[in-house]
């Protein structure tokens, strides 16, 4: 099923991320996450794509697992990097494995390499090459607080329209922890003439410390009410955990109640708290 047609639905949906492991030793444990995450029966599966396409055939075996147990899965796909032959090459394995869905990302440049010599400079361009290449449903990333590469906001939405433009379907944000930046950034979004569903991404945070360096990479903000609540835990990870999941099932809350009906988790190859937050949502989704 194209993720399209599931957001098209009237209903609220939850879908959880994985990433594959990044060498052979760790597939066996990694695929079995990701195996039980599906068993809780979300809307959708994502599944992560490493730098540089350092993981790609992990992607596409646990992309492929994920649909064989029911589970309909989105695969990444970066080109940084990459050539258009190379492309070609992951399309038509994402084919051949039924994967109909596909998120299109430039992926994080590698320092000391040079864009303009690369197929693709930005991810427009492949989500553009995509849609001339097959079937697919693909979708887009966005950014509440802004890509941490753009100069402004404006520049930035020019940018996400752009690429909407060029065949996006859907649009998944980075990460945050404030929902009312999520509300202010939808009504710029339209605004701007960009119609298609944007989903907003929601992650657990269950460990203090890594957040901080998160939050650098993606440029999220921790707002005051969050960042008391690492101060007060991040030193008992069993207590760290179980507020991070409260507060990220909050949100959710929040943002069904306020007419979204779709939210993406980063669960983080952890089964348990993906499965803590659908039970805690277990009569939102009866």
């Amino acid at each position: 099923m194209k993720v399209r047609d599931i957001l098209s639905l009237e209903k609220p949906s939850l879908s959880f991320e994985v990433f594959p492991p990044k060498t052979q030793d760790r597939f066996e444990v990694v695929s079995g996450a990701a195996m039980e995450i599906a068993q809780l029966k979300p809307d959708f599966m994502s599944v992560t794509y490493g730098a540089g396409g350092s993981t790609a055939k992990y992607t596409v075996e646990i992309a492929k697992s994920i649909s064989d147990k029911g589970v309909t899965p989105l695969a990444h796909l970066t080109c940084v990097c990459s050539t258009k032959e190379s492309i070609l090459g992951k399309l038509s394995q994402m084919k051949e494995n039924g994967i109909e869905n596909i998120l299109a990302l430039r992926g994080d440049i590698p320092e000391g390499t040079v864009p303009s010599q690369w197929d693709f400079q930005y991810a427009s361009e492949l989500v553009s090459f995509i849609k001339e290449n097959g079937d697919f449903c693909v979708g887009g990333a966005c950014y509440p607080e802004k890509h941490v590469e753009s100069l402004s906001e404006k520049e930035d939405l020019e940018h996400l329209k752009h690429k909407v433009e060029c065949g996006c379907d859907f649009l998944t944000t980075q990460m945050f922890f404030d929902n009312d930046l999520f509300y202010k950034y939808l009504l710029r979004v339209r605004s701007a003439g960009i119609m298609v569903p944007v989903i907003p991404g929601i992650m657990p945070v269950t460990n203090g410390r890594q957040i901080e360096r998160s939050c650098k990479l993606s440029g999220a903000v921790l707002p005051d009410r969050f960042k008391r609540i690492v101060e007060r835990f991040s030193d008992d990870p069993k207590a760290m955990e179980q507020a991070g999941i409260a507060y990220a099932t909050e949100q959710i809350i929040d943002l069904f109640a306020n007419g979204i009906n779709a939210v993406h988790v980063y669960s983080m190859n952890k089964p348990h708290i993906a499965q803590k937050i659908k039970e805690n949502l277990s009569e939102i989704f009866k």
